[in-house]
């Protein structure tokens, strides 16, 4: 799950540690392939967080999802069924909550169903406090593993997960940023 100069960014030893504790996939089968993103956001972790542990409402930050409703109550285990936008070669996708962790700031889903390919599919996203600019900032990781449809390589399904990801990534920071830009934090002061 490391990623390297290829153009998915270069993800360094602070990264790496986040992602051997949180980003716990299991063992990868041969049929599988799994990828690690990182994005630093320029909004504290706590307006960031607040975006995406709302299972029930993806869509306030993907921008493929135009629909979210939730069956049953937000606990762990509850399924959502989500539309997805014109454009992709999916329409609708059956999503079970995994592990929502306020405290470590930690978020999982499986796709347990739905008219797309993307079958055994997990994420976890995690995010870690950090200085950016001498503000206060958010590092986001999200990794995933995936079953390779039978038609498709290892290589075009990472790349066509890691493509819907890095979108997600970037509205998230978008949303986020413009959020704080809204709270005008301030900056922190080095010591």
């Amino acid at each position: 799950m490391n990623e390297n100069s290829n153009g998915r960014g270069v993800i360094g030893s602070v990264e790496s540690e986040y992602i051997r504790r949180h980003h716990k996939h299991g063992d990868l089968a041969d049929h599988q392939c799994s990828s690690a993103l990182v994005k630093h956001i320029k909004a504290p972790v706590h307006l960031v967080w607040s975006l995406v542990r709302r299972f029930d409402q993806p869509q306030k930050y993907k921008p493929f999802i135009s629909r979210c409703v939730v069956l049953g109550n937000l606990e762990i285990g509850s399924l959502r069924e989500v539309d997805v936008r014109s454009g992709l070669p999916a329409t609708t996708s059956t999503e079970r909550l995994e592990l929502l962790d306020d405290d470590e700031h930690i978020f999982s889903i499986r796709i347990v169903g739905g008219d797309h390919r993307l079958k055994n599919y997990s994420s976890v996203i995690s995010l870690h406090p950090e200085i950016i600019d001498g503000r206060p900032g958010t590092l986001v990781i999200e990794s995933f593993v995936v079953d390779v449809p039978d038609g498709n390589t290892k290589d075009e399904t990472c790349y066509f997960v890691e493509a819907l990801i890095k979108c997600n990534l970037k509205s998230l920071a978008d949303v986020s940023e413009s959020h704080a830009v809204q709270d005008r934090t301030e900056p922190i002061e080095c010591m």
